[in-house]
Formats: structure tokens, sequence, C-alpha cells
């Protein structure tokens, strides 16, 4: 459509784009305008906009990556028009994911993993419900085996992240979190044991429990279950939320037992998007063997010219994070994936040691590499002058310089305790972290000449999103 005269100046490429006639203008927000603009124009007004968002690069309470090779962006690109659904018509792509799920297998200790069954999914937490539906289905038939009611299944977890919550409003089970109780801020295998009965679908432990950032005691669990089942004939499986730690603890403490080297552990899923360093947003599930995955739970689906076999809360999506996970394994291997996350962990010990030094802060997990994530999280020390400010204004200051470091209360039974959590991930530099820890100590000179009368609350506060 040719424009007017008074148009002519969008036409020129060499023109400024702030002083064409199109921004001269707010563009509508709340509806479709009228007329066509400008890609030049377009893409200034969203680029702009999109500059009063947070630096993802500061934002330390995301477990997601942030940092990308430029291969990878290249990868992204070309598969933007891949339909990761539809492996008729990009097998090759269905070959990467395959591939994908058969290295995980063979690294979480598959005892059969050429021939293992897992998929890819949007994320960890659609990973984590395919796992729960799992447990769930296999629960079931096992009761009407025996000839029982299997309206009343229920799952045994620690603080877990909401998702879980989600899956078991969605799909009708009865949630038994364990609360936590004084130094306690996580599952232990006793617990768990007090509250299993016939009902239980599962036990599921986290591999970096996102308030905290500890693992949980999988192995232990898995004893106790077996334990259980000798005295009781009591079978119940494990799940293994490994969001985090199933791309941390291969590599960086190889020896912890946690994955299907126990018994108990039917399936695991994961995140790409953390720690497996892809791209958002890909997760992936996988079980120990073709048992433990009802076909009843597979569809197999006629689709764009071919039969597919699917399992997934989605259907289309795109398939570049799949590919941009096969290029890191490709690329980094055991050892690349070793060396980043050691660097993780070094700079959240650090962080952790500046932190406990600064006087008012209680060190609650330091980084251990052997016990949990690349993360530090810590408290206010009982009865320390803090002049008035809470760690709700501490993450409100730091604000000010562009870190999201977030503060927030613990579940049940310790909503009294209120912590604070740096995630360290593959470019969070070590002098990155020093910057943060000047910003920090700048803080509380600040608060000290400065006394807080009215301290933030959790209400208060801005909430913070992992």
């Amino acid at each position: 459509m040719p424009l007017h005269s008074k148009d002519a100046i969008v036409d020129d490429p060499v023109s400024d784009v702030y002083a064409s006639t199109d921004l001269s203008l707010v563009m509508p927000k709340y509806r479709m305008p009228e007329q066509e603009h400008d890609p030049r124009h377009a893409y200034s007004v969203v680029h702009d906009e999109l500059m009063l968002d947070g630096n993802s690069r500061q934002n330390l309470a995301t477990f997601c990556q942030t940092w990308l090779d430029p291969e990878i962006h290249r990868l992204m690109d070309e598969c933007v028009d891949k339909n990761m659904v539809d492996k008729d018509e990009y097998p090759q792509t269905a070959e990467i994911e395959a591939r994908c799920v058969h290295m995980l297998a063979d690294l979480w200790n598959s005892p059969a993993a050429a021939n293992t069954l897992g998929c890819s999914t949007t994320g960890s937490s659609e990973a984590a419900m395919l796992g729960g539906l799992a447990m769930k289905w296999r629960w079931r038939k096992r009761m009407h085996e025996a000839g029982k009611p299997a309206d009343k299944p229920n799952m045994i977890c620690g603080p877990v992240q909401i998702c879980w919550h989600k899956f078991a409003r969605y799909f009708d089970v009865e949630l038994r979190e364990i609360p936590l109780e004084g130094d306690r801020l996580i599952m232990n295998a006793e617990e768990v044991i007090k509250r299993c009965d016939e009902n239980t679908i599962g036990v599921v432990p986290t591999l970096g429990v996102t308030f905290t950032c500890q693992y949980e005691p999988v192995k232990a669990v898995n004893d106790a279950l077996e334990q259980l089942q000798r005295e009781t004939g009591l079978d119940i499986p494990i799940h293994v939320d490994g969001a985090s730690g199933a791309f941390l603890a291969p590599f960086c403490a190889p020896e912890l037992e946690w994955d299907f080297r126990l018994p108990r552990v039917k399936s695991i899923n994961t995140s790409g998007h953390k720690f497996g360093l892809a791209p958002l947003g890909v997760g992936w599930v996988v079980w120990r063997d073709a048992e433990e995955l009802p076909e009843e739970l597979i569809f197999d689906v006629n689709y764009l010219g071919g039969n597919m076999p699917t399992f997934a809360l989605n259907f289309s999506r795109p398939g570049g994070q799949i590919v941009a996970q096969y290029y890191n394994f490709l690329r980094l291997g055991k050892e690349g994936y070793r060396k980043i996350h050691t660097a993780c962990y070094d700079t959240a010990r650090f962080l952790a040691d500046e932190i406990g030094k600064m006087g008012p802060f209680k060190v609650l997990f330091d980084g251990d590499m052997k016990a949990g994530i690349p993360a530090l999280s810590w408290t206010i020390k009982e009865g320390f002058d803090t002049h008035g400010y809470s760690l709700f204004d501490l993450a409100d200051r730091l604000r000010s310089r562009g870190w999201q470091v977030p503060a927030y209360s613990m579940p049940a039974n310790r909503q009294d305790l209120v912590i604070q959590r740096i995630l360290v991930r593959h470019g969070v530099s070590r002098d990155l972290g020093a910057l943060l820890i000047e910003d920090m100590k700048r803080c509380l000179e600040h608060f000290g000449k400065h006394p807080i009368t009215s301290p933030l609350t959790s209400e208060e506060a801005t909430g913070f999103h992992h």
C-alpha cells in the first residue's frame, strides 16, 4: 500500500526512527491498531518497553538460565519454525529428542538406558506432573487388581515448589506435605514413613529444595521404604523431583545415590533450562523402564501425515530448546558441565563466606556441592540489632541497584522464619558476586545511618518468582 507523501520519511532507511510519524504518538496498548506500522518502529516500541524489565543477569532469584552461547542463539533461530509434536515432518528433531532421553537415562544410571522411556516437556513442572500421573495410574491398577477402592490417593513430599500443589489439585490427589519443624527444613525418612499407607501413590523427594536449596535424602527414604515393604508389604515408589539437582549431582557429587541406582526410584524429572543450561523452556522426564509408564497414558495420534505416540499435557511446542539441549550435551560433555557447575559452587561458597562475615546474618546453606545446589540461604541472627530493618527491606534496597535477591517466609510450620536466597547460575561470575557483596555492605551502612521504624513484611514486599 503506497504511503502518503507526509509519511515518506517512514520508508527512508537513513531516517531517524524516533523522528518518524509512527513514534510521534503513543501506540495503542489494549486494542489492535487500525493501520500497519513500519517493522523498525514496531520493534523499537517493543524493545524500549522491555528495557523496563529487570536485568535478567542480576536476577539471583531465578533458577532459569540467563546466559547462552552465541551458537545456541543461532540454533534457536534455525528451529523457530519446528513443531516438536510433529515428528513425521521433523523426524531428525524427534531423533535428537530421543538421543537426549537416552543420554539422561545413562547419566542417571538407568539399568535399561538403551530401552528407556522418557520425553521432553515445556519445563520441569510439566515433567513432574507426568511423573505424578504415571504413579497414580500404577497405584490405581494395583488397587483394582486387589479389589480395593481407588478413590483416595495421596502423595508424600517435603516443602515443594507450586507445581506439586497444582498436580494434587488438578488430578485429585491428597498432598501430604511434611511440615517443617525446628531446624529441620526438609523431609526425612522418619517423617515420610509416618504418612505412608496403602493409598500412597508415591514419595517425592526434591533434589534441590526451592526454599533452602538443599538436597533431600533420597537414599535414606529409599532404604526406609524398602524396610517398610519387608514389614508391611506396602510397595511405595519414589519419583525424584530433580529439577535442579539432576543436572548437578551427576557431575559434582557422583558418589551421591539418588537416581536409578536405588530400586525405589521409578522416575525422575528435571529442568533443561536450569542447570541443564538450555534456553527457556524445556524439561525432561525419564522412567526406570517401560513397566513404570502405563500404556493407557500414551496416545497414538494421527497428525499431519503420521501416527505418533505422545504423552504430554501440551501439544504443539517449539523444537529449538531440545536441539539446544543436545548441542550442550555434545559441546560440554561431562567435563564441561563439571567445570561450569563447579565454578558456580565456588562462587556460592565465596558469597556465603562473605555474607557470614557481615555480622547480622546466619548462613543456613553455604553452597556445599555434596548437600545441595550452587546457592546459599541465610536469615537474621536471633537478637541481632538490625536498626529495625527486615530481610524484605534489604531485598527492596538491593533492587535500587538492580539486584533481585528474594526474601520470603518458610512454609508450614515455620512461617516465622524469614530467609533470603541467592542462586548462582552460569554467568554469575566471582567478579559479579564481589560487586553484589559491596552493594550489600552499602545497604547495611545505609540502614545504620537511617534506622527503619516500620520494617517491610512479606505482604508488603515484592514477591519472588522461581
